[in-house]
């Protein structure tokens, strides 16, 4: 480092510094050059008692002084930097003048000449403290009103920022919360989706338990020496903070342990599947406490933070992490050909259910029947994906192999409600369980042959005789979309009350174009919601329920 980017300010604020410190009388102008040095130079100074964000650009030095208050012969002083995301190096520089040549410029009775030769003498430039790396960094020592000191900071891989904290007040209370002697974070329990912690107490907690919280930060990244750094790294992924971070048990939130984000009135929520990749729960000041909803089977990095409520200021104990539990292999059910068996999926686990079939023949059909809810369908033979979709209606699978290939089926409900299916594999093509199905399985209505005591529905068949029974079922206004919702379209009309009953009649026509029957169901009440079902019957009995229709007769006629 060029000496000259030391010597040039550092001189600047020595006279500022010795002008302040003058007791004669002084003119105006005195007093006005004074004023303007130090208003110039004011950007440069460290505020003392206040963290200071600074900026750097890579590559590019940063550097600023501090002095101590006059009439100090010796002081204790702290310096705490936190880079906030790479690693960054940092020292500091003193400038020790004898005292002869100071009391010399104070009085002003010197020559150019000779105080150029005795500066040079009298003055020692020396580094004091360096440091590289990113983690939180804290000098302490002790100055005289004789000493100035500077601070270079340098990134030499990108643009970052980081926060300094100078203060010479030791008496008061400390900016950021004490660790205890043993910082580190210990794992008291592993299961599948749960991680227990604890930690030691801070003395700042026990002091000042009101304005004190443990924050707790997981992530599958790495640990996390600051919380600034933390921010710094959620802000980088492309999720939306706002300009300050604050953590604290907000009285906007009626649970006290939820990930929460605070800027004066703004509130933000970090969720775990969020891009930022970043859970940050505070639990107030509890040191033990259980991670909820993680994945089966991975590595998740865990960091505690010490927050002080009316600051900001946090100090991080010593991150670590675990493994969670891998997931038991779920249990898996055996297919038999030509069995059906109806499987209820849970959609709030959203796990797979798993069945299995060892072919008996070269060629075989799956066929699945989605009774309620949305349902993926994930087919594998002898270990190789070969379908994977979701299913509505009534779905086949036609699949060739070899004799005692291995057929892994697994379902999972796409939805946070349960999802049922009904489940079939069978070598018998010519031999169908379900019926021949219509291009469309709708229900139509005539809007201009609606009467006050008559509806007209219409609904397409096959060219395949078959059996279609019509059912109908008075509902209320507030009852249509849990009707629909809730239908189970895998029962049959023996889930269906007798006075339901409309009729049921035999059905088919060679030309499809012309497979399309109509009925006119008569006897109903005026202004009045109907809810109307159409199944049909194939050869082997099991039938296919068309999707519900909903239609209100006429008020008046």
């Amino acid at each position: 480092m060029s000496w000259f980017w030391f010597y040039l300010p550092l001189r600047l604020l020595m006279v500022a510094c010795l002008c302040h410190s003058i007791k004669d009388p002084t003119t105006s102008s005195q007093q006005s050059f004074r004023t303007d040095l130090f208003n110039f130079y004011h950007s440069l100074i460290l505020a003392d008692g206040k963290e200071t964000t600074v900026h750097l650009l890579k590559d590019i030095p940063r550097r600023y002084y501090f002095v101590l208050e006059e009439g100090r012969a010796l002081a204790p002083f702290t310096i705490t930097v936190t880079p906030c995301d790479v690693p960054i190096e940092w020292s500091i520089l003193v400038h020790k003048a004898s005292a002869s040549f100071l009391g010399k410029a104070a009085r002003g009775d010197h020559d150019t000449q000779e105080d150029s030769k005795s500066q040079e003498a009298s003055s020692m430039v020396s580094t004091i403290f360096n440091y590289k790396g990113n983690s939180v960094e804290t000098y302490m020592g002790m100055s005289s009103h004789s000493a100035l000191y500077m601070l270079e900071f340098l990134s030499t891989e990108r643009d970052t920022h980081i926060t300094v904290y100078l203060t010479t007040d030791t008496t008061s209370g400390h900016l950021y919360p004490e660790l205890p002697m043993d910082p580190r974070i210990d794992v008291i329990g592993i299961g599948h989706t749960t991680v227990t912690l604890t930690w030691k107490h801070s003395p700042s907690v026990l002091q000042h338990r009101e304005n004190i919280q443990y924050c707790l930060l997981v992530n599958e990244k790495h640990n996390y020496k600051s919380l600034c750094a933390a921010e710094t790294a959620i802000r980088s992924s492309g999720m939306k903070l706002p300009p300050t971070l604050a953590l604290s048990l907000s009285p906007y939130l009626l649970e006290p342990q939820q990930v929460m984000i605070l800027s004066n009135s703004e509130l933000s929520i970090i969720n775990r599947v969020s891009s930022g990749e970043v859970r940050q729960i505070c639990m107030g000041t509890k040191n033990t406490y259980t991670v909820p909803n993680l994945r089966p089977s991975t590595q998740y990095y865990f960091d505690v933070f010490v927050v002080n409520l009316l600051t900001n200021a946090s100090a991080a104990y010593t991150g670590t992490f675990a493994r969670t539990l891998e997931e038991p292999e779920p249990k898996v059910t055996e297919l038999k050909d030509g069995r059906v068996i109806q499987v209820v999926l849970d959609g709030k686990k959203q796990k797979f259910y798993s069945l299995q079939y060892q072919a008996r023949h070269k060629k075989i059909q799956f066929t699945f029947q989605l009774c309620r809810g949305q349902v993926r369908v994930h087919i594998t033979k002898n270990g190789k994906t070969v379908a994977s979709e979701n299913i509505s209606g009534l779905r086949y699978f036609s699949l060739k192999g070899k004799l005692l290939d291995t057929y892994l089926v697994q379902l999972r409900s796409t939805e946070e409600t349960n999802s049922s299916v009904k489940v079939q594999v069978s070598p018998h093509f010519h031999k169908p369980l379900f019926p021949l199905l219509p291009e469309s399985l709708k229900i139509k209505s005539f809007s201009k042959l609606r009467t006050c005591n008559s509806v007209t529905i219409a609904w397409l068949g096959t060219q395949e005789e078959s059996k279609y029974c019509v059912y109908k079922k008075k509902i209320e206004e507030d009852q249509v979309w849990m009707e629909l919702r809730s239908a189970d379209r895998c029962s049959g009309p023996e889930s269906r009350h007798k006075s339901e009953k409309v009729l049921c009649k035999y059905f088919y026509d060679i030309n499809l174009q012309r497979a399309v029957t109509t009925e006119t169901i008569k006897g109903l009440d005026a202004g009045t919601l109907y809810l109307f079902d159409v199944y049909l019957f194939g050869p082997s009995g099991i039938p296919v329920r068309y999707h519900s229709k909903v239609v209100k007769t006429r008020k008046r006629c």
